[in-house]
């Protein structure tokens, strides 16, 4: 395999208007006005003057919930009141955020809402057989909210939590990861082969997607029809699943814990269901399931290791790598290079997708075919990339996008950072102990995963199939007239290219 480096189709648009609640909220009572809020948004949906309470323009904000990370403001107004008023005061600030009642953190100026009391209601009715699903980046983040150090990898305890809150089967996204390599590696070996369109995009970050949706609305049919790995695990488990647990699909209550802010907007878009049933029914961030295991009394860090359900919870170290930036990309050509030349890849560890927030891009040698891809880790370097696929300047055949600056591991819901030393030592333990998970796991591709095998072989047919198609893949929709913010002002970082044999 030669690679050289360089660091530095759905079907038809419709246009529509946003249907959901905002799900960022800034609490003007407690906005100071410093605006780092606005500093860290890619898209420039936080409004207001200096000094002044800033507000969310919901109808350009992708979600993200970067503005929720950085906040530091939790001045409040009742901090010279009695204590009978501030308890009060606090408790009515819960109540409109949905918070637990009995949490003790500080509340800051910026937050989501949250989905727990939903969850745990839901939980609570009977005759539903309860299924959950953890995405890669959630087992190196829970730990920390239990004061262990940034980093520290527990999916065996987090799945023996999760059945202590009630879960009948304990599935994982990184299942779902390994499907999307199927379906997203065939799309592009189809689109690269029947003449595009090309580049084609990732979709498995729906801040990346809903932003595409509203700035470059254009380019929708550059993105893979795949649905997310999240989305795609949750239309299995009302299929595949049911048949093998033998359950209606009705009665399935299916929950996702996901690092992302932007995942509960992805799980209520209308096309995210199959034959009437949603592929997902809620999600949770990770803050929101550390809320939920203290409040249930669980002794996280005390708990025995358990594994995930079969089949739909055993994944490959691909898999597992979707949670860091280039996670995507190093998955689809462990698969696509295999499957093209028939031949084993020489090393599994492709550096050359690896790394920080901007943009890095490669051409990887793959049997006859030179293939360019790039990285982009952060929203507000899109901008400049997507300016030349609008001007067909572009040759680069795959490009991964992720809305956050290391990928999933920094998402909105991961445990909140409040010093910029921690961030980076967080960022930088969290992608170690998923690239370690990675390399300690016995299978590493997506295509080798025997029991993605047996869902071929058993129920999907093949990649890109009619049942695959029906399930797995989706179409985007226009949500604005364009790129309105940032513009050009915004570039690509490049570098000079480098040749590895």
């Amino acid at each position: 395999m030669s690679i050289t480096t360089n660091n530095a189709s759905s079907a038809p648009c419709r246009e529509t208007t946003d249907y959901t609640n905002p799900i960022i909220h800034i609490d003007p009572s407690m906005c100071t006005g410093c605006r780092r809020c606005a500093g860290v948004c890619p898209v420039d949906a936080i409004e207001g003057q200096p000094g002044e309470p800033q507000t969310v323009n919901a109808d350009r904000c992708v979600i993200c919930g970067q503005c929720v990370q950085i906040c530091s403001v939790y001045a409040s107004d009742w901090a010279d009141s009695s204590p009978w008023v501030a308890d009060s005061r606090r408790q009515e600030r819960l109540r409109e955020r949905d918070m637990p009642a009995d949490i003790g953190e500080p509340l800051f100026a910026a937050y989501y809402s949250c989905s727990l009391k939903k969850v745990t209601d839901m939980m609570a009715k009977p005759g539903q057989f309860r299924i959950v699903q953890c995405a890669p980046a959630i087992r190196v983040s829970i730990a920390e909210e239990f004061g262990m150090p940034f980093g520290t990898l527990t999916p065996g305890k987090m799945a023996a939590a999760l059945r202590r809150l009630g879960f009948d089967r304990v599935y994982d996204t990184n299942f779902g990861a390994d499907v999307t390599i199927m379906e997203e590696g065939t799309e592009l070996i189809r689109r690269v082969t029947e003449g595009g369109p090309l580049p084609m995009f990732t979709s498995c970050c729906p801040a990346w997607v809903r932003f595409a949706e509203i700035e470059y609305p254009d380019l929708l049919d550059h993105l893979s029809s795949c649905k997310s790995p999240m989305q795609m695990l949750g239309s299995l488990v009302k299929t595949y699943g049911a048949q093998l647990d033998e359950v209606e699909p009705a009665s399935i209550y299916s929950v996702a814990i996901m690092p992302c802010t932007c995942k509960q907007f992805e799980c209520d878009r209308p096309e995210m269901e199959s034959d009437g049933y949603r592929d997902v029914d809620e999600v949770l961030t990770t803050r929101e399931l550390a809320y939920w295991i203290k409040e249930s009394g669980i002794d996280f860090m005390d708990l025995p290791d358990e594994e995930f359900d079969s089949p739909l919870g055993r994944y490959s170290g691909a898999g597992s790598i979707f949670g860091v930036t280039g996670g995507v990309m190093e998955a689809a050509i462990r698969t696509g290079y295999e499957l093209l030349t028939n031949e084993k890849l020489p090393k599994l560890q492709l550096d050359f997708v690896r790394g920080e927030e901007g943009v890095r891009v490669a051409e990887v040698q793959v049997g006859e075919l030179q293939l360019k891809v790039a990285v982009v880790a952060g929203l507000q370097h899109a901008y400049g990339l997507l300016d030349r696929v609008q001007a067909g300047e572009c040759d680069y055949h795959f490009i991964e996008v992720m809305g956050c600056p290391a990928g999933c591991i920094s998402g909105g819901g991961q445990p909140k950072l409040m010093l910029e030393k921690h961030r980076i030592e967080a960022y930088r333990a969290r992608k170690s102990s998923i690239y370690g998970h990675d390399a300690g796991l016995q299978v590493r591709k997506s295509h080798e995963n025997p029991h993605i095998i047996k869902l071929y072989d058993e129920f999907l047919g093949e990649p890109l199939g009619h049942v695959s198609h029906h399930l797995l893949h989706t179409t985007f929709q226009k949500r604005g007239p364009g790129k309105q913010s940032r513009s050009c002002n915004v570039l690509s970082k490049e570098g000079t290219n480098n040749s590895i044999q």
